[in-house]
């Protein structure tokens, strides 16, 4: 008894130290003590078993040194757990893991954190943004994910705020307001942490707003500094010398369509350089015949610019696309490495733009060093390689033609990160063959209200009767093509590529078991061999996938994650599996879980309504589809995603439809209210229109 007693006494005077209580893992107190030590120096030397910022590390690589899971255990990887999210729309994040503590975003910027351990929610925080704000994205109300630093989770809402969210118990510690909310602003992209601040862009330059990248401080929230992408009105003073370089390479009357130059994704950050990179967006509107009518580069969009960190000035910039008329965005996926070209290692950074041209720029300096096509590209028949600008094809611009123009807005490469392998010397990229048609609208005019500052999708996609169309064979025979591609950037050359059967597919991982990971827009996830692109193993997902994986290793054990969701701009519209709930999916050695139950497609229908319209109704009721409309719905026999094909509206949605579109009783799921915008008269047009097409299309 005495034993007993003394080692109850020792313990009773000792409890803060020996005898202490076990943490529990998950607990509040365990996610404050691994979230808190996340900072500068542990971002940077990374930690091999964690996951800690979104491309895995500064270099944005997406290469995991973790090989547990490798080609000879393949057959015994499987499911550890699912999580149903309960949500509905696109999931392009990227998770953020620490000692087995998973912070994702979903739909309507909601965050989440996941317990991997048990496979089960910790808390979910919900910046309860306007469902009204919804319209003001042109590709689905997505979120790339979080930042994590000292306790505290970032995310960038879709309404423009930057929200500090306390790690431990999902509770709001600062929310700031980046941008003007008078103005269609919306952020999808992930914020990052370089040297004690929280970087943030935004997105909107279909809408007609003006990008800028943003600095502030990851404890305070104070604003540190700012960085325009494009210049605001020459009659006010410039906020910086680039600014006053920039705007000699503007025409017109710019300012007021915005400018766009919007920075939505890409960062990537050199310590020892003390470099910030960022991509930077299309022209507000796409056409520069529109925003800059005679002519000029129009710095600094669709362009890499390097920024000191500590001030935001700008060091060196390249232009992947001068004058941009085509939606070329560089906001594309950017990865620093370093690789040995013409006898010497250069210190490069690397990125597969839309415009179709696989880039290899000198990180400190802006020298181009090479470009190459990774996909058929038209409008330009190379770059040169004394000036590094693009050698654009007689008919690029759609002067004296209407043009199909190959890559298209959608880009040979989109957001989808891609990955690069060291041992293989491969960047992994989930590309696309698409076309076009482009032209100059006569009748174009800046509009305020309704989809990218012109007639609809009129921001270079238009057409001009007067003048002919140049069809190109080739670029229609490869429309929609998706391929996965091992490329060499010291070869300038595809080792392989991988015939894929959807169109729009998710973004990369690589491991130093030389494993290459992918989601697919038609639900598999797939492992291909890193060297040569063959299949390895792949598992049904149910549902179509964009998001990337993430690997990461707890308590000994290797697992991977990816989130499911399907939307994004094509999963609004089309879709190449079932829809599904948005859920996580995590692998791993011995996984023995159930996988969920997958919904069925379900059997669509014509509603047989009785209408009459004549040709004015019926031209008025096209105009206003192609205005606000177009951007997320399609009127066609095959086609639906996320968002209704509007073909097949039933005839509830039809009797409600003026409370629908005018009385915003939809607003809720991101259906925009349009009563302020559009008489009865428009909307008994507009129905019309749809009824008529889908007859149309009922009897083909």
């Amino acid at each position: 008894m005495r034993s007993v007693f003394y080692v109850f006494y020792t313990c009773l005077l000792l409890s803060l130290f020996s005898c202490s209580t076990p943490e529990t893992k998950g607990s509040p107190d365990h996610i404050r003590r691994t979230t808190t030590s996340v900072d500068d120096t542990k971002i940077t030397q990374g930690i091999d078993q964690d996951w800690l910022t979104h491309g895995l590390n500064y270099q944005e690589n997406r290469y995991s040194t973790l090989d547990q899971i490798k080609k000879e255990n393949l057959d015994q990887l499987g499911l550890a757990w699912s999580l149903d999210l309960g949500t509905r729309r696109g999931i392009e994040a990227t998770p953020i893991v620490i000692d087995g503590i998973m912070f994702l975003t979903g739909p309507w910027s909601m965050v989440y954190a996941i317990d991997v351990r048990k496979g089960s929610l910790i808390w979910t925080y919900d910046p309860m943004v306007p469902r009204s704000k919804g319209e003001n994205g042109c590709c689905d109300v997505v979120n790339r994910g979080v930042a994590l630093y000292k306790g505290r989770v970032y995310v960038g809402t879709f309404d423009g705020r930057l929200i500090a969210i306390d790690a431990a118990t999902g509770s709001m510690d600062w929310s700031i307001m980046t941008v003007d909310s008078t103005k269609p602003y919306s952020i999808t992209g992930a914020p990052r942490i370089v040297k004690g601040n929280v970087i943030i862009g935004n997105g909107g330059a279909e809408y007609g707003v003006r990008g800028y990248i943003t600095a502030y401080d990851a404890t305070t929230g104070d604003q540190k500094w700012r960085f325009y992408t494009v210049p605001g009105n020459p009659a006010l003073p410039f906020e910086s010398e680039a600014m006053k370089k920039a705007a000699e390479t503007w025409t017109g009357e710019w300012w007021k369509y915005g400018g766009g130059g919007t920075a939505w994704d890409a960062m990537a950050f050199d310590p020892q350089l003390n470099l910030l990179y960022v991509g930077t967006g299309n022209g507000s509107p796409w056409n520069r015949q529109y925003r800059s009518p005679d002519g000029g580069d129009n710095l600094y969009l669709s362009s890499i610019v390097a920024l000191n960190p500590d001030s935001g000035t700008l060091e060196w910039y390249y232009q992947t696309t001068p004058g941009d008329t085509w939606d070329f965005t560089a906001t594309q996926h950017i990865i620093l490495a370093d690789l040995p070209i013409a006898g010497r290692i250069r210190k490069v950074l690397m990125q597969a733009p839309k415009n179709g041209f696989f880039y290899v720029i000198d990180r400190a300096t802006g020298e181009f060093i090479s470009a190459d096509t990774f996909v058929y590209v038209n409008w330009a028949t190379g770059v040169d390689p004394n000036t590094g600008r693009p050698i654009e094809s007689s008919f690029a611009r759609f002067e004296s033609v209407n043009a199909d123009i190959a890559p298209n807005y959608d880009g040979g490469h989109n957001w989808h990160p891609m990955a690069y392998n060291p041992n293989t010397g491969l960047v992994y990229i989930p590309a696309r063959e698409v076309v076009a048609r482009y032209g100059h609208d006569p009748n174009w005019e800046y509009q305020k209200k309704g989809f990218g500052s012109g007639n609809g999708w009129n921001l270079g996609t238009g057409f001009n009767p007067a003048k002919p169309y140049l069809e190109d064979s080739l670029a229609k025979t490869q429309n929609y093509h998706a391929k996965l591609i091992g490329w060499n950037p010291v070869t300038r050359r595809a080792e392989w590529k991988v015939p894929q059967t959807a169109a729009w597919n998710g973004g990369l991982l690589t491991t130093k078991s030389n494993l290459l990971f992918q989601g697919t827009g038609d639900g598999q996830l797939i492992i291909y061999d890193a060297f040569d692109g063959s299949e390895l193993w792949q598992t049904n997902l149910g549902g179509g996938n964009i998001a990337p994986p993430v690997t990461y290793m707890v308590d000994g054990k290797q697992y991977v994650s990816i989130a499911v969701g399907w939307g994004g701009g094509v999963g609004q519209k089309y879709k190449f599996a079932p829809l599904q709930p948005g859920r996580v999916f995590t692998f791993s050695l011995q996984g023995k879980a159930k996988y969920p139950s997958y919904l069925q497609a379900s059997e669509r229908n014509i509603a047989d309504i009785p209408f009459s319209a004549n040709k004015t109704e019926l031209a008025n009721g096209a105009d206003i589809f192609n205005r606000y409309c177009s951007i997320c719905h399609v009127l066609n026999k095959d086609g639906g995603g996320i968002i209704p094909n509007l073909t097949y509206t039933s005839a509830d949605v039809h009797q409600n439809f003026q409370s629908i579109v005018r009385g915003g009783v939809l607003l809720s799921l991101g259906m925009p209210n349009f009563g302020d915008r559009l008489s009865e008269k428009d909307v008994n047009d507009l129905q019309k229109f749809i009824l008529n097409s889908a007859k149309t299309i009922s009897k083909k």
